[in-house]
């Protein structure tokens, strides 16, 4: 009898202790899959954080390049490195905050300032004109980090890892930029060019390019802190304000948003396509040009790759061209369909391709606004009668209108500002377009040109019915 009780009491315990250890071992296997969920999540992390890192390296690379590698090619057969190649770093570093819109204090020594012959070389002089060809490069590269990172587990992270490494790297070259004769403004070094590049990240983050908002995968940003829905980017407090307005106001205020970056695209387009053809036939004056320096081949590399970093600035004051301002070239000139009037100007061969002297039908080009103003509001129209929309009143067909010339005036107004500033000492402090008048003239002559092309077709109500 006792054998048989002490046998069934060992059989309990080891029974017992079966089953409890069971539980416990199938218990810790949730414990073990959430640690090994938590660490793959981390490791993912790093990973998109490393790679953004990467990129914005990547971006920042090639913008220095663009200067750096002709100017290191001219160190080593030029000058046979016997100079300090450090210059020429610092060169490089400063051509590209200079495309970031970071402004230069150059103070030239003696030896240099004489030769140049120009008032007021011999004292200290800024240089503040964006160089917008590395502008328009570091937004693009930034649209493609920014695609890069929503299509992470982690798109929040990419985009914060790589604007935060742009930083820095700007930061470092800030700091290795600053010499004797160029000293580059230290908040703007920091601040501007990742501002420029941080835009292109957002831009391609939520969706604005590439595969468009329709076509982004909207799934993956939840959770992700990255804003979602039609009005990407937009703050809660200004949707719900706007989504508060009526319907027609609303369609109203986005048609002319619409129709005035429509007319501002149109306007640029134009201004190219204007700037192209006036190269190619003052091509032999350019050559000329080319040729009266004799840079040799790296100088003529290098002059030429200066000269597509200043491209976007010259489409920019065709444009103010068509608008009726014009732009300087030096204090006192002008360049205006009136005509031209020029002194000393930089030595650039691709501005053998300005036209020369009173124009005979000059005026001709201040059509040019009007006919895009027209144009983009009958598009505008055309797009919300393809969608069904109501036939909008005469009313709100004139502050849409209107809307449009202002959008168009602010983002011309806008980009007039970042084309033009100093080129130089003495006349030079002076280049470019006067942003407020553009902005102002383009926004009348959009605007009313405007109204006509969304009141075209509008019938009045019959009284008598």
């Amino acid at each position: 009898m006792c054998g048989g009780a002490e046998g069934g009491r060992t059989a309990g315990l080891t029974a017992a202790l079966t089953a409890g250890l069971t539980a416990a071992l199938t218990a810790g296997e949730p414990t073990d899959d959430a640690a090994a969920g938590k660490l793959e999540s981390r490791m993912n992390r790093t990973t998109t954080a490393l790679l953004a890192a990467l990129e914005a390296l990547i971006v920042v690379a090639i913008g220095v390049g663009i200067a750096l590698v002709p100017l290191t090619i001219l160190w080593a057969t030029h000058f046979e490195l016997a100079v300090d190649w450090s210059m020429f770093w610092q060169a490089a570093a400063n051509v590209w905050l200079l495309g970031n819109g970071v402004d230069l204090s150059v103070t030239l020594p003696a030896v240099l300032s004489a030769p140049l012959g120009l008032p007021g070389a011999e004292a200290p002089f800024g240089l503040t004109i964006a160089l917008l060809g590395f502008t328009v490069l570091a937004v693009a590269l930034g649209v493609r980090t920014g695609i890069r990172a929503i299509e992470t587990p982690h798109p929040l992270v990419g985009v914060l890892a790589a604007t935060l490494s742009y930083a820095v790297f700007a930061t470092l070259i800030t700091l290795s930029a600053v010499s004797a004769v160029v000293t580059p403004s230290l908040v703007q070094g920091i601040v501007l060019p990742t501002l420029i590049y941080a835009a292109g990240v957002l831009l391609g983050a939520t969706g604005l390019f590439g595969r468009g908002v329709g076509a982004t995968d909207t799934s993956s940003r939840a959770g992700s802190g990255l804003p979602t829905g039609p009005l990407l980017g937009v703050p809660n407090v200004v949707r719900e304000r706007y989504r508060a307005l009526p319907l027609v106001w609303r369609s109203g205020a986005a048609e002319a948003v619409r129709g005035g970056i429509a007319a501002t695209t149109l306007l640029i387009g134009v201004a190219a396509v204007t700037l192209t053809v006036l190269v190619f036939a003052n091509f032999a004056t350019v050559i000329g040009l080319y040729e009266a320096l004799q840079a040799g081949i790296m100088g003529g590399v290098t002059l030429t790759l200066a000269q597509l970093a200043i491209l976007p600035n010259l489409v920019l004051w065709v444009v103010s061209w068509f608008v009726g301002p014009g732009f300087a070239i030096g204090a006192g000139s002008s360049v205006s369909p009136l005509g031209t009037s020029l002194g000393v100007i930089p030595g650039l061969p691709i501005f053998g391709a300005l036209p020369h002297g009173t124009l005979a039908f000059g005026f001709l080009g201040l059509l040019m606004p009007v006919l895009i103003g027209f144009l983009a509001a009958r598009l505008v129209r055309r797009r919300s009668d393809r969608l069904g929309l109501p036939v909008p009143s005469l009313s709100t067909a004139l502050y849409t209108g209107v809307g449009t010339g202002v959008v168009a005036g602010v983002l011309l107004g806008l980009a007039m500002w970042a084309s033009a500033g100093s080129f130089g000492p003495g006349r030079l402090v002076e280049v470019g377009p006067n942003p407020l008048v553009v902005g102002v003239l383009a926004a009348v002559e959009i605007g009313i040109a405007a109204c006509l092309g969304m009141c075209a077709g509008i019938r009045r109500p019959d009284r008598s019915a």
